[in-house]
């Protein structure tokens, strides 16, 4: 079953300095239908405007997932981590047993795209972390780049979150086809950033997304210049202490 989301359906919040695009409940946007999909808790598609950004604030219990698609973030946390993400960069933190950060638009000139994704960790109380790792255009072009793996994958060129779900990117050409197995017990999010796509029998344009359960074969073809993200996830997931 594939069940299209629209991007006219997703709860968009304007403010001066941010325009938002979010896919699940979240701040003072609830809805019960819309709490999660598998461990996925949060798909927010930001666009920030320059010199602005989110200030310190907590987090607890979540890997969080951002993906630059364009401008430059700058992240600041209370573990000394600091760093600048440019398009194309995957940031990766492990909130566990509590951390404070801050995300600014780097660049006063420029807007920034964001997408930041929230992914119940498996364990509580884990020890908070940070990393952020590069990822080229020609690695992801025409395929499904895997960028984020579980922990136990213990692949060094990927970063690794504290679930089972791996999160790909991809670039395609007009035409192109690519495919994407699912095992049993899966279900996939899938999400258009910018182009568009067929996605077996239903047509995603830009900002349009998909939730996919049982179905184990997903074709994904091009018909314009296409930037997409696609996240596996399992159907069913345990929190331990």
């Amino acid at each position: 079953m594939i069940k299209i989301i629209r991007s006219d359906e997703h709860y968009h919040n304007e403010e001066y300095w941010l325009s938002t695009y979010w896919h699940f409940s979240f701040a003072h946007y609830q809805d019960p239908q819309k709490m999660n999909f598998g461990p996925l808790r949060v798909f927010n598609d930001d666009i920030v405007q320059p010199g602005t950004g989110f200030g310190f604030h907590p987090h607890r219990d979540m890997e969080i997932v951002t993906y630059v698609i364009n401008g430059e973030l700058e992240h600041k946390d209370n573990q000394g981590n600091q760093g600048v993400i440019h398009p194309g960069e995957i940031q990766r933190m492990t909130a566990g047993s509590g951390i404070m950060h801050s995300e600014y638009n780097h660049s006063t000139e420029k807007p920034l795209r964001l997408l930041q994704m929230w992914l119940f960790a498996n364990r509580r109380g884990l020890d908070p972390s940070w990393e952020q790792r590069r990822f080229g255009k020609e690695e992801r072009t025409n395929k499904l780049l895997p960028v984020i793996v579980p922990e136990n994958a213990k692949d060094g060129q990927k970063l690794y979150i504290h679930q089972d779900a791996t999160i790909y990117v991809s670039s395609l050409w007009p035409g192109t086809k690519i495919e994407h197995y699912l095992a049993k017990d899966r279900k996939a999010y899938v999400f258009v950033i910018e182009g568009s796509i067929k996605l077996n029998n239903s047509a995603l344009e830009t900002r349009d997304a998909a939730k996919v359960e049982d179905e184990s074969r997903l074709i994904m073809e091009a018909e314009k210049p296409t930037e997409l993200i696609l996240l596996d996830l399992p159907e069913k997931y345990a929190i331990s202490n």
